[in-house]
This record gives C-alpha cells, structure tokens and sequence, in this order.
C-alpha cells in the first residue's frame, strides 16, 4: 500500500500545487504609455503612403513623416515644392499656394491622367494631379 501510495504523492502534489497556485490568475503586465501612442500612431492609414509616388514625365509626389504629420514635396514640370501636412481621416491636408488640398487614394483611373490608366496602387491631389507606386 506504502508504494502504491509513493508512486501517486507526485502526481498529486504537482495537482495539488496547480489547484492552489495554477487558478490563481497574475495581472497582465500594464504596456506603458508610450508604446500605446506608438500602437495608435501606426493605425493611421495615411502613414502607409510615406515614399515616393511617381506621375507622368518626371513628376513625382514624396511623403515623408509619420503619426499623421508629413513634409510634402511635389515635383512638376516647373520643379519642386515643398509643403507640410496633415492627416485627416483617410485623407492628407495641406495648403499650396494659399488653398487647401488634398492627397487621396485612388487607382489609376481614378487620378484623371490618362498615362496612369491601368495602375491600381495610386494617390491624387484634387482632379488630374496623380502618383502611382506600381
């Protein structure tokens, strides 16, 4: 009888120990502040459109920034120019030339430019303005 019950002791201590201490549930440790305005910040949909955009002979669009600021600049056929912006939903806002603009997404067709048919990766600004990364 001794060694039967020998041979059992482990196997119920180890149960016993998991009833007391395994139920007992530890808090989850608390993520601090700063990773959870990271967290928030990488949600914003318009952080995916940080780099190059390229348009029709030369032009391009390049965001950069993150947590829904950027620097902007715009190259057309009259050369660079640099803008800041802002995220506003699923939309960039910034101003050129005294009025309000904004940056989009879209597809090719989308973009009113014709060289850009076809593409499906794409943003505008207002009507026939478009980059596109594909």
């Amino acid at each position: 009888m001794r060694s039967i019950f020998l041979s059992i002791y482990p196997a119920i201590a180890l149960a016993s120990c998991v009833a007391i201490y395994g139920c007992d549930k530890k808090p989850e440790p608390r993520v601090n502040a700063a990773s959870e305005i990271s967290e928030a910040s990488s949600s914003i949909a318009t952080d995916q459109w940080v780099g190059k955009w390229n348009g029709p002979e030369g032009t391009f669009l390049q965001i950069n920034g993150k947590s829904g600021t950027y620097d902007i600049v715009i190259k057309n056929l009259d050369g660079p120019a640099n803008f800041k912006g802002n995220s506003t939903g699923s939309e960039i806002q910034f101003l050129r030339n005294g009025k309000p603009e904004s940056i989009q997404a879209t597809n090719g067709e989308g973009t009113g430019m014709k060289w850009l048919v076809g593409k499906s990766h794409c943003l505008k600004i207002g009507n026939a303005e478009g980059y596109c990364k594909d």
